[in-house]
């Protein structure tokens, strides 16, 4: 090590002695980093660690979104089932409109909808069918086991018809190929096992197994009536040679000009399967942000890591002082060092991220299909690479410019008499703009920029509290009565002693507590609202798709089979926004957050009074005699969104009629009551004699139980077999086992930014290494047992625990009071088992990390550190 201080400051007072001493050449302060970097990477494992996972998390969620999103690009034809698609709800294309589709290219009509399947023992389901005609599929071919011919496998024989069936509703009606069972009026028989669709994804998700029939069956099974809920989608194919995208687009705006008053809803293989891709855009973001988390969470480990760097350096920086070496050139130098330690892990991280797509594919390829197009995506690669570089710097700079201007004399008493001083205003500044420009990368990358916003003002917040929590515990400690057992004397002043640990182990335990507890009160009161307070308030069942002239018969059956029951029924129809105030609703501008309004079809209603569960909160309501001008009540929060106010004109597509409106009310709806309300209710004059169905629902008193809700189901199935039921508690089960999947998911990616705190932690406790041993030496030469030593390090790890357990327990409860009561609209509910196993765990984890830090100096002998000093 002499040799190279030696070198160092040789090199120095060459440097001095050339023009402009506080300006070094680059070549020289390059030289000299590269020099002391020859003696390896000690000290920074934390640092190469927690940069290299969160660069690795930031790259790989990047690279695997982009990954499917190129996938689903260039399988969208198959995933489609054509070059494009034209849908309309309740009814079918017309002659025309058929014939000018079929001008276009090979044409092949599916129809879609839920229904119940009745076996022979009485048993019903909710399933997903799907009719197709004998063009389907125009792209790729449906997974069929035993493998037969489509066309055989739906066909009718002796008035029975075929059907292709999922696996999972064989199972749940102990079915098997060749046995029989019936959808609508219609007898079918299972003749092959479905087990893949090429179109499926386009379908989005269902709520029930696939059975897939011929569009002839469907016609026989009496489900399709005026108002039935039925999605008619007509898949078109380019002639070969003529399937650019840009004969794509051409093919959509032909269509949307020829045919402009159909209702018409549109898409291309350039945007299969649009949902999923927003689904993936959301949660891409989630996933990032936690990457971002744990980079940032991650910094305070770069921060304390460079300055246990500063601190080990301090006497080869005290040498190139003395040779005369600038401040600035001390910076420099060990500027150029901490920044080839950031490219390494960045680089690491990098490598995981860019091969983590190639793994997934192999390893998800039989569980999930999705159609995966892994390969090395610069830019995903280059942003990840920015947000490394980012924080490296931004938390680099600041420790770095504290040796600026601490005199040689100061760095050689350091051990004695620590100075601590802020640095200069230039690398405070400088510091300022590489966290800026990585709040600035973080929301300009975002694919939500709001909630960006959010994440990067919660940052600084948490920041600053933390900070706040450390200087007060330090404050605290520093004015408590001094206890008399000098076990707890030492352990409170090592808490508040200049150099002491307690702000890094509070920032970097506390971030990571704080995500833990959020995270887990936040699943705790779903799953409460789920398991609890939902079943308690909402209905036995929805029945879809009464038709009117049998509602009162359908209620007669629910008095009778179901006696003490309560039946609401409201009617429904489709509709999708054709424009509003005038405007396309293509054309508007929304928030994101309500897009979905004018995508699709949307459940519409009229009614003479208002809905229960609902309440005018502006406007009037329209008198029960009404018989003027169509009018329409909107929810207030999508009505504010879309920018309507009392007067404005909407106008609505149904069944192939454009309705339109005035602005009459605006509503506040209680949703969680999981009772009948739409977004949009008319005034009983705009539909009248329109064709329309009815939407049930049936509470029993109390709770209805297993045998009562399964026997009004098998009854109301049987006797109207073209009404499909909803039992809530079978929909609120899967609701759970999604989020249950979900939860797991997240909690999985979490954990990224959970190990990057025990990383920070563990790096913290070992940035004091030096000058614990230093202490230890003294009071162990002053006549300190083992013992009584191990006492007060583990009542002042303790004590840290304690606090930062409580403030992560706190803060991170108030987070998730608001994400569940501010954003997701649910009832928040503190779970004190999971939120207090979180905050042991934290209390247990500083004990042991801060203790196995220092048992192995208890047990050094002081001589050879005393010959040192």
């Amino acid at each position: 090590m002499a040799s190279t201080h030696a070198s160092s400051a040789g090199e120095a007072s060459a440097a001095r002695s050339r023009p402009g001493p506080h300006r070094p050449p680059l070549p020289v302060v390059l030289r000299l980093a590269a020099r002391e970097l020859r003696g390896g990477v000690r000290g920074f494992a934390v640092f190469l660690l927690c940069l290299a996972l969160g660069v690795a998390a930031i790259a790989s969620v990047g690279s695997l979104a982009r990954s499917l999103t190129e996938g689903l690009s260039r399988e969208g034809r198959a995933i489609l089932g054509g070059d494009a698609a034209f849908a309309l709800v309740h009814r079918e294309a017309s002659a025309d409109e058929r014939a000018l589709l079929e001008s276009k290219g090979r044409v092949s009509s599916i129809a879609t909808l839920r229904a119940m399947a009745r076996a022979p023992s009485g048993d019903a389901a909710l399933v997903e069918l799907k009719a197709v005609d004998g063009g389907w599929p125009l792209v790729g071919a449906a997974g069929l086991d035993p493998v037969v011919p489509l066309g055989d496998a739906l066909a009718e024989r002796d008035g029975v018809w075929g059907a292709a069936v999922d696996p999972a509703l064989l199972a749940r009606l102990e079915l098997k190929p060749g046995d029989r069972f019936a959808i609508g009026s219609a007898d079918f028989e299972v003749r092959t096992r479905l087990t893949s669709e090429p179109d499926r994804l386009s379908g989005g998700v269902g709520f029930g197994p696939r059975v897939v029939i011929g569009e002839a069956a469907l016609r026989a099974s009496g489900l399709i009536q005026p108002g039935s809920l039925v999605r008619w989608t007509y898949r078109v194919a380019l002639p070969d040679g003529a399937r650019g995208d840009q004969a794509v687009r051409d093919l959509v705006t032909a269509v949307e000009r020829e045919a402009p008053d159909t209702g018409f809803e549109a898409r291309s293989r350039l945007n299969a399967a649009p949902q999923l891709e927003r689904n993936v855009g959301r949660f891409t973001e989630f996933l990032t942000i936690v990457g971002l988390a744990a980079l940032v969470v991650g910094g305070v480990g770069v921060a304390n890591a460079v300055s246990s760097f500063v601190e080990r350096k301090r006497a080869t920086i005290a040498i190139l002082k003395s040779v005369g070496a600038s401040g600035r050139t001390v910076f420099l130098i060990h500027l150029a060092e901490v920044a080839a330690l950031g490219a390494l892990g960045t680089a690491l991280g990098l490598a995981v991220g860019a091969a983590l797509p190639f793994g997934a594919v192999a390893a998800l390829r039989e569980i999930v299909p999705l159609p995966l197009a892994p390969s090395l995506y610069p830019r995903e690669l280059a942003l990840a690479f920015a947000y490394g570089t980012l924080t490296t710097l931004a938390f680099a700079v600041w420790p770095l410019g504290r040796a600026h201007d601490v005199p040689v004399a100061a760095l050689f008493r350091e051990h004695v008499a620590p100075e601590r001083r802020l640095p200069r205003p230039a690398y405070m500044a400088a510091t300022a703009a590489f966290a800026a420009g990585l709040a600035a990368l973080a929301v300009f990358a975002a694919y939500d920029r709001r909630i960006a916003l959010i994440f990067v003002a919660a940052a600084i917040a948490a920041f600053v509290a933390l900070r706040l929590v450390a200087w007060g515990i330090m404050w605290g400690a520093a004015r408590l009565p001094r206890p008399r057992r000098i076990e707890l004397k030492l352990a409170l002043a090592n808490i508040h002693r200049p150099g002491a640990l307690t702000p890094s182990v509070v920032l970097s335990l506390g971030l990571g507590l704080v995500l833990l507890v959020t995270l887990t009160l936040i699943d705790a009161s779903i799953r409460r609202q789920i398991a609890n307070e939902l079943p308690a308030r909402a209905p036995s069942f929805f029945f879809l798709d009464i038709p009117s002239g049998d509602r009162d018969r359908f209620a007669q059956l629910i008095r009778q089979d179901a006696p003490g029951a309560t039946m609401e029924s409201v009617p429904m129809l489709r509709g999708s926004f054709a424009s509003i105030k005038g405007t396309p609703a293509e054309e508007l501008k929304v928030d994101p957050e309500y897009r979905w309004a004018l995508r699709g079809d949307r459940g519409v209603t009229f009614a003479a009074d208002v809905p229960k569960g609902s309440s005018v909160v502006e406007g009037e309501w329209w008198p029960a005699d009404y018989a003027g001008e169509p009018l329409v009540s909107f929810d207030e929060k999508l009505g504010k969104a879309l920018g309507l106010k009392i007067g404005d004109e909407i106008a609505v597509n149904v069944l192939g009629r454009a309705i339109t409106a005035k602005v009459a009310n605006f509503r506040k709806i209680a949703w969680e009551t999981l009772g009948i309300n739409f977004f949009m209710v008319f005034s009983p004059n705009a539909f009248a004699g329109a064709p329309y169905m009815n939407l049930a629902t049936v509470s029993f008193p109390g709770g209805g139980s297993d045998a009562q809700e399964f026997a009004l189901l098998r009854e109301a199935t049987g006797a109207f077999p073209s009404i499909t039921a909803i039992r809530v508690k079978d929909a609120l089960s899967s609701l759970s086992e999604v989020i249950g999947n979900l939860a797991l998911a997240i909690r999985a990616a979490s954990g990224v930014t959970l190990a990057a705190s025990v990383l920070v932690l563990a790096g913290a406790l070992a940035a004091g290494h030096r000058r614990r041993v230093y202490e230890a030496v003294i009071l162990k030469t002053l006549g300190a047992t083992r013992k009584r030593l191990l006492s007060a390090f583990a009542a002042e790890y303790a004590f840290l625990g304690l606090i930062t357990a409580a403030f992560g327990l706190a803060v991170g409860s108030l987070a998730a009071w608001g994400v569940t009561e501010g954003v997701m609209g649910i009832d928040f509910a503190f779970d004190p088992l999971g939120a207090g196993l979180a905050a042991l765990g934290a209390l247990a984890l500083t004990i042991v990390l801060g203790l196995a830090g220092t048992w192995r100096i208890l047990g050094e002998k002081p001589a050879r550190h005393l010959r040192n000093m």
